[in-house]
């Protein structure tokens, strides 16, 4: 009988765990070579588990798992767990932000589809949100860094056109005139009605970060001044493309908001 196949020390995140036995855990993880893989963390639950500390969101990981069968089930079993350092724990808003970003992941991303790239961005959007610049607790650094995490994500799985061209009919965009991004048409030239709007120039700007070699930074900074208004345009795609119900960690803060 063959040995089943090893990773190891995989640089992962958690993303989601839930119950799958009175000791016993499911995650839901974003590897950075593996992409999004489910495993069972057996006894994780017991107090004496080396695991209990570990399996947290938003801390970097090291996982050593052993594929299930032929390497084409869907649940493989972990082995090991060491966290790897660099932050704490984000906290409030912060923390909210960063289980958002997962929820999206956790929605939008296939299982074994890795991607690398947008592994180091969400890498760095999570040590920004523990604080390591004072985003934390600084709405001003941190919706930029939300905005472009969103836009990364969107043109690593396919799901976000051309910023430099009109979607329907690739015409070029006039540096002056206003357009906005819709979930079913892309990018189109704006009308009276529509409420969230970038000049041509802003976004083309968008487009040329977003191919830069550095995107993450790149995209960062372009996004910094522009963040307000793409804010409901990147949300509303998200939506879409995620499909109903609404994110939970969307609606638990407009429920937040509503207090």
């Amino acid at each position: 009988m063959a040995a089943a196949k090893r990773i190891a020390d995989e640089p992962a995140f958690v993303l989601h765990s839930y119950d799958w036995s009175e000791s016993s855990l499911i995650l839901e993880v974003f590897c950075r070579r593996q992409g999004r893989v489910a495993l069972v963390a057996k006894g994780a639950k017991k107090p004496s588990s080396n695991f209990r500390p570990v399996l947290l969101p938003l801390q970097p990981v090291a996982l050593t798992y052993t594929l299930a069968g032929d390497g084409n089930a869907d649940i493989h079993t972990l082995k090991g767990a060491e966290w790897v350092g660099g932050h704490v724990m984000p906290t409030g808003d912060a923390l909210l932000s960063g289980l958002y970003l997962n929820e999206l992941l956790l929605r939008l991303l296939a299982r074994a589809d890795p991607h690398p790239a947008l592994f180091d961005a969400y890498a760095g959007v999570v040590r920004v949100l523990a604080g390591e610049q004072g985003a934390a607790t600084s709405p001003e650094l941190l919706e930029p860094v939300l905005r472009s995490f969103e836009l990364l994500l969107l043109r690593e799985i396919g799901l976000l056109p051309g910023l430099d061209v009109q979607t329907m009919t690739l015409a070029p965009l006039a540096p002056q005139q206003r357009y906005t991004l819709v979930p079913e048409g892309g990018l189109r030239a704006a009308s009276a009605a529509d409420r969230a709007t970038l000049e041509g120039s802003q976004w083309q700007a968008l487009q040329r970060a977003l191919d830069d070699a550095a995107s993450y930074t790149a995209t960062l900074r372009a996004c910094a001044p522009v963040a307000a208004e793409l804010k409901p345009q990147l949300r509303a795609v998200l939506q879409y493309h995620c499909g109903s119900p609404l994110l939970r960690t969307r609606q638990l803060m407009i429920d937040l908001q509503a207090l």
